[in-house]
């Protein structure tokens, strides 16, 4: 793999255009996803200069004069790891409606600094923010990513594609975060995602919460990641704590605020009443995932049922990460009825145009494959653009009515 600092991010171009027309923009998402990295190049280029409030001294001079140190603040200033210091917030604001023009201020958050009441109180209509995901495979392959447009469009071309097999359990297993990918063996990569939880919860969690006991959370996270691409159970995963199922509630919440757990929502329609309205749970990282429980490439592809429950939260990772190249808003969620047909992943765009995804990890698609999509597809009618089963074979094929058999490896080819 490449060195992660030479890797083009699909973030870039939304980045650029943002820091063209708003006073601040925040690039977020989970630690050691890449965000300084883009940053800086994009700063650097732009006459940027850069503050890190991971650095003690930084951080203790932000939080105990904030309005000193944003008027000492150079013209453009990228701020680093901000909500380690969320009092900054406020004198921000008084700078750029002081001097109110594209690009004053660039930041970087490891949590979801746009949920605190302060940052929705005195940032709105001033910022931007672009969402940055641990590497998309087509960004670790430096190829343009196509599926999601296809998808989008609703056109498919007959098309053959390698059939993935192994490889696809190991890239699952590898994951997306370019520090674990830089390392030479499988083994070394599960020890950096051990390391991170550990780094995460002394770092990031002890500046959000107020938990008593922070060894809860890597238990949990664990107990997550055996539950990823399944409907959300509080009750489940508060059983093995002696927890309430509030309290649960709150620490998924915690885990949400910092990108490393990711709720999807279920689709809804006032047209149907027998809807699932139960949200989906994804660990944000498969990598993270198989670190988590102890597996590796060879467990997954041993483990027919582990590998399509990976290979869900895997595809649903990849299509959000090639939406944030997208300038346009993609909205995400899975569908599920009472009488148990379901779609995996449905995108909402381009004006409330309606796709969906079905994922199978065998080399063979049948016709009973689409009967979520057709279900989705009577829902919506004319917002409906596509269905798609993906699938580990070698053939691009359509099924009728704007249904498709579409090999997994065009997910980033």
């Amino acid at each position: 793999m490449p060195d992660a600092p030479q890797i083009p991010r699909l973030a870039e171009g939304p980045l650029a255009e943002a820091l063209a027309d708003t006073p601040v923009v925040i690039v977020h998402g989970p630690r050691q996803c890449g965000k300084t990295t883009l940053v800086t190049r994009i700063g650097t280029r732009l006459g940027f200069e850069y503050v890190n409030l991971d650095d003690d001294a930084a951080r203790r001079a932000a939080r105990d004069d904030p309005a000193g140190f944003v008027a000492r603040l150079p013209e453009r200033a990228i701020i680093d790891e901000v909500q380690r210091a969320p009092e900054l917030l406020l004198p921000l604001k008084v700078e750029v409606d002081r001097r109110r023009v594209p690009g004053r201020f660039l930041l970087t958050g490891s949590a979801n600094v746009l949920l605190l009441p302060r940052v929705a109180d005195s940032l709105a209509g001033r910022m931007g923010s672009i969402r940055l995901h641990p590497l998309a495979q087509c960004e670790i392959e430096r190829m343009e990513p196509k599926f999601l447009r296809g998808v989008m469009q609703g056109e498919f071309m007959v098309r053959s594609s390698p059939r993935l097999g192994e490889e696809l359990a190991a890239r699952i297993a590898a994951g997306g975060f370019p520090a674990a990918l830089a390392r030479r063996t499988a083994a070394r990569r599960r020890q950096w995602y051990v390391d991170y939880v550990d780094a995460m919860v002394q770092r990031d969690l002890r500046d959000l919460s107020r938990i008593g006991s922070l060894r809860t959370i890597p238990k949990l996270l664990k107990l997550a990641a055996s539950q990823t691409a399944r409907l959300f159970n509080a009750s489940d995963l508060a059983a093995p704590f002696q927890v309430s199922r509030p309290t649960i509630r709150d620490y998924v919440t915690l885990l949400e605020r910092i990108f490393v757990v990711d709720e999807l929502p279920p689709w809804h329609s006032n047209r149907l009443k027998r809807l699932v309205k139960t949200p989906k749970l994804h660990l944000a990282d498969t990598g993270l995932a198989c670190a988590l429980l102890g597996v590796t490439a060879a467990d997954i592809w041993q483990d027919r049922s582990l590998l399509g429950q990976m290979l869900e939260t895997f595809v649903y990772g990849e299509l959000r990460r090639q939406a944030s190249g997208i300038g346009e808003p993609v909205d995400f969620a899975h569908y599920r009825d009472k009488d148990g047909a379901e779609v995996d992943i449905v995108i909402e765009h381009a004006g409330a145009r309606v796709s969906g995804v079905e994922v199978k990890a065998s080399s063979t698609v049948h016709p009973t494959d689409f009967r979520g999509l057709r279900r989705l597809r009577e829902a919506t009618g004319k917002r409906f653009s596509c269905g798609v089963v993906l699938y580990d074979g070698e053939v691009t094929a359509g099924f009728g009515d704007g249904m498709f058999a579409v090999p997994l490896a065009t997910l980033w080819g």
